[in-house]
């Protein structure tokens, strides 16, 4: 421990002694330690943004499509083979045991009148249960019931877009609009749910029940899609089975037919977005660690610099009883020292450029701390790695050759 501490003395006694030319040879270590830091840490909230927005779909939401079908090799749009009806649904309803709610979904485009203006959106007819599959609160109002989807009742729930487009922010409630050529009476709205993954605005949507938005306003027999929930995340794929297998008793399907529709969980496609972003975080953290290595290199160079500078040094030091071990140990500690003193900088300049992220840019930045003290940890072996070649020189040198040098 003694040894250690007169090293490590004398170590910062020689970075102290050219304090520029030190920080100048630490800067590629600076600046690699807080790109590892900021890049990982950017791509981990961009993770965390795509599951927070998976999230907010319902983990546990299950959404069965019907089937594209096929003519001459080519195909059609969906839903246009084996489609789903409100008979599929009302049967999954009532016959699977897995479930914690289904709504039957019928989607439409079409131009909302009211309020201040007019706005194209997206209708959807769904069940009363559609918004707790969802996870989606109300806002304001109420939801409307199961009496109101026997009727045809013509209510509505706006997305927060549609009451900022057509009413300026303000309550909506009670207020009439006209859906296509079918006016409504507004009795509710959703809170915030922001934008998807992919861009689109979850906001901008109305919603009306399910025989309405099917009868009134799609006029079609069939629906867009079903919507369920699994009790939980873990009975996900039981609940995918079951469903398929209700579907197929309801088409009559032969063993050997191809189901005809699609299912869909959150769970899978939170699965597969959380290990894009993965791979992403990785490759963003790898570039970002080259910028290490060139600092690693920067550092070998000087202390090369430095052993040529410090050969009578060395010398008188080795003619009065010092070992080559004792001069190998001097050089690597400084070298060590040096890049741990990069990394330290390099993590604060860190910490501050996520700082400023986060609260001045408003992106999401997630700075965890195994990797903060992986990357430390990296520019500790950098200046091991780098720093032994220079270190043997020095250990290896002749006294006498090195008393000589001029």
């Amino acid at each position: 421990m003694r040894r250690l501490r007169r090293l490590l003395r004398a170590a910062t006694r020689s970075i102290l002694k050219n304090r520029m030319r030190s920080l100048l040879t630490s800067l590629g270590v600076i600046i690699g330690v807080a790109a590892v830091i900021v890049m990982v840490g950017i791509g981990a909230g961009a993770q965390a943004d795509v599951e927070a927005q998976i999230s907010s779909l319902g983990v546990n939401s299950i959404i069965i499509f019907p089937e594209r079908g096929h003519s001459a090799n080519v195909s059609l749009a969906a839903g246009t083979q084996n489609k789903l009806t409100l008979d599929d649904a009302r049967r999954v309803e009532e016959e699977a045991t897995l479930l914690s709610g289904v709504s039957p979904v019928v989607r439409t485009n079409a131009q909302i009148v009211g309020g201040s203006g007019n706005w194209n959106t997206h209708v959807y007819g769904v069940s009363p249960a559609y918004l707790d599959i969802r996870a989606w609160k109300i806002a304001s109002g109420e939801l409307f019931t199961e009496r109101d989807v026997r009727v045809k009742a013509k209510v509505a729930l706006l997305g927060k877009t549609i009451v900022d487009e057509l009413f300026d922010g303000e309550d909506p409630i009670g207020e009439q609009i006209r859906v296509g050529k079918t006016p409504f009476k507004v009795i509710g709205t959703l809170s915030e749910k922001g934008q998807s993954p992919w861009g689109s605005d979850y906001d901008d949507v109305v919603l009306v029940p399910v025989t309405t938005g099917l009868y009134r306003l799609a006029g079609g027999r069939y629906i867009s899609m079903i919507n369920v929930g699994a009790r939980s995340l873990d009975e996900s794929d039981a609940a995918i089975e079951e469903v398929t297998e209700i579907l197929r008793n309801s088409h009559r399907l032969q063993p050997g037919e191809e189901d005809g529709f699609r299912i869909y969980s959150q769970a899978d496609l939170m699965e597969t977005a959380t290990e894009t972003q993965r791979v992403m975080t990785l490759l963003l953290g790898a570039v970002a660690a080259v910028s290490l290595i060139v600092g690693g290199i920067g550092i070998m160079n000087i202390m090369l610099v430095s052993v040529t500078e410090r050969t009578r040094e060395i010398g008188i030091r080795l003619a009065v009883g010092a070992r080559s071990s004792d001069v190998l140990a001097q050089f690597l500690t400084e070298s060590v020292v040096l890049s741990l003193i990069g990394g330290a900088i390099g993590t604060a300049l860190a910490y501050t450029v996520t700082h400023i992220l986060n609260n001045v840019v408003g992106m999401t930045t997630v700075v965890r701390p195994s990797v903060v003290f992986l990357a430390f940890g990296f520019a500790g072996a950098i200046g091991v790695f780098f720093g032994y070649y220079p270190a043997r020189k020095a250990a290896l040198l002749n006294p006498i050759d090195a008393l000589r040098h001029e």
